[in-house]
């Protein structure tokens, strides 16, 4: 049984929630996840999980569970997105499991939460309610109280705050921190695997490169769907990330590229976009007994495939602290410790890799002309610090 008096309150109930309240599991803790959606949503498209998040749903007991689920990319193909010529080969499969301990994995973003869901209404520790939206929190000596949409308080021995990008809570407990327009947008699809172009890898992750936008592709479902991002310059963007898209606006920032990564593009006709907002000044994460998690305390823009691992690595790293403190004050300030310089080095590489993604002129040729000359393995070591996190086991 748990040693605090209460449960652990967690608002929001996507991956990072979920993951938490698993993770809180495991150490024999109990948590109430709100949700403000009517339904536990397993909507979404591609979702890539490096080794270092691999660990953590291995521990978290979902690998088999996922396993028949998963692409495993063989290598990352970097292509000059105009002429549609190879700049390198990144391997992946075997390879980067053998060097960090776990695989690539890239799933549908709704296989991993519908695992995590399926896991979490399993456990007997958690308990789950949609349609409940936290909307106040108040925080007393020993307790915090939550109050949701509907009027209903719930008390507990601490929130964390796992509500996203946009959160309410991080808001309240946190103060205003003006989140900044990136001026470029993703637009996000799946595509069945017979559909896709002659031309086109399905066994790795593709990423085209070019000055006004970039596309990532990659296997999912077992291989049997393609996840197709594209990413372009756009000049304004409303906050959600599931915003209706004309497949023109997607077709328009590829109309440059080789005419194979065209033809992919223009096989689908069902997209959904998102404007890809920053942090530059993240706050604290916590304050007293409430924590920020994932993008409510750290968003990631998408140029290095980290976001989702972050929120995973987070929500194990945390139940660690709160097993290891007798007061979640302690627990939540040993969590911020640990967690605040790696996640503020992710979003620095992730912002540099956008920058890299996208130069032109000159610029992008000394860029192609080193990813061409660059040993695969030496392009791989780079990665050693991100890749190669573990989590404690004990």
């Amino acid at each position: 049984m748990s040693k605090f008096d209460s449960v652990l309150l967690i608002a929001g109930g996507g991956i990072g929630g979920l993951a938490t309240a698993l993770a809180l599991a495991r150490r024999g803790f109990a948590s109430h996840v709100f949700e403000k959606r009517t339904v536990f949503s397993t909507e979404g498209a591609g979702i890539q999980i490096g080794p270092n998040g691999g660990h953590v749903l291995a521990l978290l007991g979902l690998r088999e569970a996922l396993r028949s689920k998963a692409g495993i990319p063989h290598a990352v193909r970097v292509h000059d997105g105009r002429s549609g010529g190879v700049l390198c080969r990144i391997p992946l499969g075997d390879h980067i499991a053998r060097r960090y301990g776990a695989p690539y994995w890239v799933f549908h973003r709704g296989d991993l939460h519908a695992a995590l869901l399926d896991a979490a209404r399993d456990c007997p520790l958690i308990t789950l309610s949609s349609g409940a939206e936290v909307t106040g929190l108040s925080q007393g000596a020993d307790t915090v109280c939550a109050e949701t949409a509907d009027g209903s308080r719930l008390e507990g021995a601490s929130l964390v705050a796992a509500d996203g990008l946009w959160s309410g809570l991080r808001s309240q407990f946190f103060g205003e921190r003006r989140l900044v327009f990136s001026n470029r947008s993703a637009a996000r699809a799946v595509l069945r695997i017979e559909d896709v172009p002659s031309g086109i890898s399905s066994s790795d992750v593709g990423l085209w490169l070019s000055d006004k936008a970039h596309v990532v592709h990659y296997p999912v479902r077992g291989g049997s769907e393609l996840a197709l991002v594209v990413v372009r310059h756009d000049e304004s963007s409303a906050p959600g990330w599931s915003a209706d898209v004309l497949p023109m606006w997607v077709r328009e920032g590829v109309r440059s590229f080789a005419p194979v990564l065209q033809d992919l593009v223009s096989a689908v006709s069902d997209w959904r976009k998102w404007g890809l907002y920053d942090l530059p000044e993240p706050p604290a994460f916590v304050n007293g007994r409430v924590a920020l998690l994932g993008d409510a305390a750290h968003p990631v823009l998408p140029f290095l495939a980290q976001g989702g691992v972050m929120a995973l690595e987070d929500g194990f790293v945390l139940a660690q602290c709160v097993a290891a403190h007798e007061d979640v004050s302690a627990a939540f300030s040993a969590y911020q410790f640990a967690r605040r310089q790696r996640v503020l080095r992710v979003q620095g590489a992730s912002r540099k890799n956008g920058r890299i993604y996208h130069l032109q002129g000159a610029l992008a040729t000394a860029r192609n002309l080193t990813l061409k000359a660059a040993p695969p393995g030496m392009l791989l070591s780079q990665y050693d610090w991100l890749y190669g996190w573990h989590p404690d086991e004990g």
